[in-house]
């Protein structure tokens, strides 16, 4: 991970890494071990500098409800996921990200898969 200090913020580059295979679909969600403020960073930056479409997140989308960070940050760290190649490495998000086989969708907020 290469991180160029800004006056006022810290980047990083995209993730690289292997490839994480679980045997058919998989989804990336918060772990239940992150802390609420590591939660929130990585949610941030998900959605900030990481440019994951967190429209359906937001108040009135479809993934709104829970109104959780846990919630929140699961489907956000599942998009970026989905959209950067399943690697290892891309739901990592310091720490707070996990793997599952299990399809977190629910209601009407679907999480995209690996397949």
């Amino acid at each position: 991970m290469v991180v160029e200090e800004r006056a006022e913020s810290t980047l990083l580059s995209p993730p690289e890494g292997n490839m994480t295979f679980l045997g058919g679909p998989n989804w990336c969600v918060a772990s239940p071990s992150a802390t609420q403020s590591d939660l929130q960073n990585a949610l941030d930056w998900t959605c900030g500098l990481g440019m994951t479409d967190c429209n359906q997140i937001r108040p009135g989308g479809p993934c709104f409800q829970p109104d959780t960070l846990f919630s929140h940050a699961s489907f956000a760290f599942n998009s970026y996921y989905q959209q950067n190649g399943n690697s290892d490495i891309a739901c990592n998000f310091g720490g707070t990200g996990t793997l599952t086989k299990n399809d977190p969708s629910y209601g009407s907020c679907r999480y995209a898969s690996s397949e």
